[in-house]
This record gives structure tokens, sequence and C-alpha cells, in this order.
């Protein structure tokens, strides 16, 4: 491949990751456009779990061999198998040089060399993934045993193919980042509205379409202007926080549910698959321990799920606006327990009443449909 190709073929890679819309996609499509480009039989990226003293392959792309998987779930090599990593971030990059590839071959000695003669590779090219001023992790790039050896001119190459693969990855771990934070509450770690809204409008689809029972669990948070008032702010965001912990915990009893943060003192759960029974077995679990936090006054809990008779629910509105009722009532009843709609008759007129006027502390969400 003369110059003009190799040009092409680093914008293509630069291009596919780019274009890719998922951490998975875009590994892959640095490890085909890096295969490509060397005119190699096989790739791999694979990243360096510091904690754990490893390399984690993340994707293994080309032609691959027994035992080898596109995304492997846990194929993995301690680093010390592979002191050449060490002698690079140690000695070779500490003593003032830059992220160099290197070539292997089969016939050589150590780990490498063993794994090309196992799987029938000839050679190979190893490129340092440099980001942020760290070691990320590595591109490796392999040809067929009796194929052309890799020499020091693929060697440079590979050192640019790594460079642009790190930029690419850079850009995707910023991008995952803002998608992250564009769905989650910033003091808690849980999701925010944004979250709920298209979870519950993905969720009410699939009740139309195949049945499943929708649920939600809509939460007060008792006590927090009591606590912001004598006690500061700070402790507020505590039990904030605290509470937070404990919805995670229960929600984890109802399999995929999803634990958020609506706003101000408001929490909630929204449950895909399980009965309403489970449901309010882990909402009764939520009121329990949240009575028992040292902050706060416990929880007011309301719960509206298809799985009870409720009538049609057209819309995430109206499940917002049962589940709003319910908890209206556990709170002004001071309940230690959750109210259900549908299993308590005096919800579904409350939800279905005009709105409260402004001296009301709530006022339910959307309209009644």
């Amino acid at each position: 491949m003369g110059v003009d190709g190799r040009l092409r073929a680093v914008v293509g890679l630069a291009q596919a990751m780019a274009a890719a819309h998922t951490p998975s996609e875009s590994v892959r499509a640095a490890a085909r456009g890096a295969r490509l480009a060397m005119d190699g039989s096989f790739a791999a990226v694979s990243a360096w779990e510091r904690e754990r003293g490893r390399l984690r392959v993340l994707v293994n792309e080309g032609e691959r061999t027994a035992g080898e998987e596109e995304f492997p779930s846990d194929e993995s090599y301690p680093v010390h198998d592979f002191p050449e990593i060490t002698e690079f971030l140690h000695e070779r990059w500490a003593g003032g040089g830059g992220p160099h590839a290197w070539v292997e071959t089969a016939d050589g000695p150590g780990n490498r060399a063993a794994g090309l003669r196992r799987r029938g590779r000839g050679s190979c090219v190893v490129a340092p993934i440099v980001l942020h001023g760290r070691a990320w992790g590595e591109l490796y790039v392999a040809r067929p045993a009796g194929g052309p050896v890799f020499d020091e001119d693929d060697s440079e190459f590979a050192t640019v193919l790594a460079a642009v693969v790190a930029a690419g990855i850079a850009q995707n771990e910023r991008l995952e980042e803002a998608r992250r934070l564009a769905f989650t509450d910033p003091l808690t770690g849980l999701a925010n509205r944004r979250a709920v809204d298209m979870v519950l409008d993905e969720a009410l689809e699939r009740h139309r379409s195949d049945g499943s029972v929708v649920s939600l669990v809509v939460c007060d948070l008792n006590g927090l202007k009591k606590v912001n008032d004598t006690l500061g702010h700070a402790m507020g965001d505590r039990l904030l926080e605290r509470f937070g912990s404990v919805l995670s915990l229960c929600g984890a009893m109802l399999p995929g549910a999803l634990a958020a943060r609506l706003g101000g003192d408001e929490f909630c759960l929204v449950s895909v698959g399980p009965g309403a029974d489970a449901v309010v077995a882990a909402a009764e679990q939520l009121c329990t321990r949240a009575a028992d936090l040292d902050l706060g006054e416990g929880v007011a809990c309301g719960i509206a799920s298809t799985g009870d008779p409720i009538g049609p629910v057209k819309s995430s509105r109206r499940l917002f606006r049962l589940a709003d009722a319910a908890q209206y009532k556990a709170k002004a009843a001071r309940s230690g327990k959750p109210v259900v709609a549908g299993r308590d008759t005096a919800v579904l007129p409350l939800a279905d009443a005009p709105q409260p006027g402004s001296s009301e502390r709530r006022r339910f969400r959307g309209r009644a449909e």
C-alpha cells in the first residue's frame, strides 16, 4: 500500500470510529480499520486494566481461530506474561521516548510468539494506545503463517494508526460521558426525569404489544425541608444520597427496574415485567428501610401498575397521575406502607378529579386521560 493508500486508510479508520454509536462499535471499527490498513488477517484491541494487572481483549476482528470471540466476555492476559509492555511503560517512554509499535514473529521467544504459533499466525505488530498521556491499551494486528512478515515501516505506520485509534476512543469516551450525564442525577447517581420518560414510553409500547406489566412507584421523601432548615443543606444532600442508595437496593428486587430521582425530594422506580405483587413487596421494603434512616421521616409511596385494575393506560402521563394520586393519599394519611392505585378504591377518583388549586402542595402530572 503506497502513501496515498495509507493516508486513505487513516482517514477511513477515523471516519468509521466517528460514525460508531456505541463503545463496542467504536473498538470494532478501530480493529477492522487497522487490519485493512495493515493488510492483516486479524486484529484486536485490548485495554490495560491497571487495578487487575491485565490486558483485557475488547474485540477480535478478522479471521478468528477456535476460542476467539468477536466480543469476548472475559479474555484477558496478565501483564507479567508480556514483559515488553512493562519495559515500554517504565523504561522506553519514561526515558524520553514516545509510544512506538514493535513487530513480533512466530519464530521468536516469549508468549506472543507462542500465541502466534498456536493460532497459525506468522507475525504481528503491537502498538500501544496512549490516552491522556497514559497507556490505555494496545492495538494488535497479525498476518497468517507464510504471509509477508511485518517490518519497521509497518511498525511506524501502526504507531500512527494507534494514535488515530486513541483519538477516536477519547472522543467516544467524551460522548459516552455526555450521554450518561444527560440521563443521570448528579447528586445521587440515579437516573433523572429524562431517563424515566424515555424508559416509560418504551415500556408502555411493550405493554401494548405483548401485555408486559409496567409499574411505577412514586416516592416523596419526608422531612427533607426540616433537615435542610435545622442541620443544613449538606445534611439534606446526605439524606438524598442515602435514600437514593436505599431506593437502588430495593429496586434490585425487581429485575431490570430503573431507580430515579425526579427532582427535589421526589424519586421513583420503573418496573417492566415483574407482577404487581412483586412491585408492592419491593415498595414495602423501601418504606421500612427509609423509616430506619437516621435522617428524615421516612417516605410516602404510591404505586400504579398495569397489573392492577386501573383501567387503560394510554400514556406515561396517565401512569404518573395514578401513582401521584396514590402517593398523595399515602402522604396525607402518613402511611408507613405504599398506597396502591386500584387496590385502594379512593385513588382512581382522586386521580381523575380536577387538579388541586395552587394552595395544594402537589399538582398531579399531566391530565386525566
